[in-house]
């Protein structure tokens, strides 16, 4: 129902139970007469059907009760509630990557599970999409791989001037 926090007596769960035993505010009764008034106005109702509804909305004590006044008219119903929000695209390629840059595919996960993970870090803050956890391993594997890469080659390299300097120090006879 529009008069009140939470949705209609038609119910959604616990929610709805606990919002139907709510005690009603002169507020919420005040925008059950207005919802009637207008249902008046547009000739959904006869002047002592009006009345009538006026009254019960007026002294209703519970937003059950101001449910079952106003249900039936427009803008009276239940507000469904919204989706939940899905999980980002960006955080799912995030950690897809970063498993895969260990699976053979070394540099091509790499870079790609970073900037996924950044961007979808900020998706995730701005739109309230869930996800954040798959975007932190993606970046944390992304840099883990990252890291691992640049051990690699300050190793090759390392081992490389080794057998450099080992092959060009000897003379022979």
């Amino acid at each position: 129902m529009t008069v009140g926090p939470g949705y209609g007596a038609a119910g959604y769960g616990a929610a709805a139970a606990a919002r139907a035993q709510m005690r009603a505010s002169t507020v919420d009764r005040d925008r059950a007469v207005e919802l009637i008034t207008r249902a008046y106005t547009e000739g959904r109702m006869s002047k002592e059907e009006h009345d009538a509804r006026v009254e019960r909305a007026m002294t209703a004590g519970t937003f059950a009760d101001l449910d079952a006044v106003v249900i039936d008219l427009p803008g009276g119903q239940p507000v469904p509630p919204p989706p939940p929000p899905g999980t980002n695209g960006l955080a799912i390629a995030a950690l897809v990557c970063g498993i895969v840059q260990f699976t053979g595919f070394w540099l091509l996960g790499t870079i790609p599970a970073i900037v996924c993970g950044h961007i979808a870090r900020r998706q995730i803050r701005q739109t309230g999409e869930q996800g954040d956890g798959m975007a932190l391993a993606g970046l944390i594997l992304g840099w883990a791989g990252a890291a691992l890469t640049v051990l690699a080659v300050v190793a090759i390299a390392i081992l490389a001037v080794a057998v450099s300097s080992h092959t060009t120090g000897t003379t022979s006879p």
